[in-house]
This record gives structure tokens, sequence and C-alpha cells, in this order.
């Protein structure tokens, strides 16, 4: 599917990425650097995104090619898209399963380039703003509160802990191809959007049930 010289090539730039993230300096750090998505509360996954967009060029480019509406995040020999997964959840709970991409689009990219990729940084996020100091930050930072957070008070619905830190323990390298695919779980099939047309389904990955090509420990 892919060389092994790229395999051996992304450990090496991969190897690089910082293990400890806090918040606060990441999201700064965004701001600072002109990156569009640091306003965005699940700043982990957008931290990523900025941490590969950083150091994987020019061995990767960035963005990827693009599927209808949907984008994969860089290209090298395949598409590839990075994803962060806290392997705990806020309660402590085992949390093994990973929403992916479009399956759609992961299916069209496999059948134009041969697979796709995905590069999974996974490790410990803290949540520990009870007190809503880490969100009250944010909210400030940004200028106020967003209009999804206006219209979520407007529901009356509950407000989630925010993750204020994320130590990396380990990047896999997972490739995809029809057959892995066929035998992954979807996430979101039979959802619509609130205008009522449907939502592609998503795949949703199993990691007690995936080998990776590669694992960079931390």
């Amino acid at each position: 599917m892919i060389s092994k010289n790229l395999i051996e090539n992304l450990e090496k730039l991969l190897a690089q990425m910082p293990a400890v993230w806090d918040g606060r300096k990441a999201i700064l750090k965004m701001r600072d650097s002109g990156y569009p998505h640091w306003k965005q509360m699940e700043w982990i996954g957008f931290y990523f995104q900025f941490l590969c967009d950083m150091k994987l060029p020019p061995l990767v480019k960035i963005p990827g090619p693009k599927y209808g509406k949907v984008e994969f995040d860089g290209f090298s020999e395949i598409p590839w898209d990075f994803k962060v997964h806290p392997d705990k959840s806020a309660n402590g709970q085992d949390n093994k399963s990973v929403i992916v991409n479009d399956r759609l689009a992961i299916a069209k990219a496999i059948k134009q380039f041969g697979g796709a990729g995905l590069i999974l940084a996974i490790g410990y996020a803290k949540y520990n703003d009870e007190d809503r100091s880490f969100q009250v930050w944010h909210q400030e930072l940004k200028g106020g509160l967003s209009e999804f957070e206006k219209q979520r008070i407007l529901r009356k619905a509950p407000s989630r802990l925010r993750k204020t830190a994320f130590r990396l323990r380990e990047i896999k390298v997972i490739l995809l191809d029809d057959k892995k695919v066929r035998g992954l779980g979807s996430f979101q099939e039979g959802f619509r959007n609130s205008d009522g047309s449907s939502r592609n389904a998503k795949v949703l990955l199993d990691l007690g049930n995936i080998t990776a090509e590669k694992t960079i420990k931390f």
C-alpha cells in the first residue's frame, strides 16, 4: 500500500512531538501562530493537527485531497487523517472506540490511492475544570460566549467539563484498506442533520481489534 521508507520517515518526525500539552499554552501558541481553530472547545484535536501541520511537511502535503465536503488532513502516497484519542473518559472509564472519518470519503480514497491512513495520538486527558476557571479563561480570551455556548444555555443543557491538559502516551500509524474498513463499525449511521438531510456514516475504530503499522511510545 505504501513504502517502508514513508513509515520510517513518519516515525522519525512523529517521535519529535511534545509529550505534555498544557491547555492554556497550547491555545495561546495556536492563536499567536495565526492558526484559525484556537477558539475551539475541543482544543486537543486541533492542537495535534496544528503540530502535524508544523512538523510533517514537506514529507506530508497539507491539506490532503477532498471528497465532497470531506477533506483529509494530509497526503503522502495516500490520504491521511490526524486524530487524538483520550484513553479514558471524564468519569475514568476505558475508551476504546475512535470515531474516524466519513466512511464514503475513506472508501473513495482507498479506491483512488489503494489505502487511507490514520495518525492517532493516544494519551491521558485531564478533566479538572470543576471550578470552570479554564472555561472562563478561554471564553474571555475569545472575547465572550460563542453562539454555540449561547444556544446551549438557552436549552439549559449541562456544560461539559473541559480538558485542561493532555499527556501523550503513544502515536499509532494505522493503514486502512477495503478489507479492514468492512470489518469496522459505523457511527451516526441513519442520523440526520437539523435540516433533515441524512448524515454520512463515519468509521468507528475499535482499538482492541486493529493492528497498527507502527507505534511510537512516549
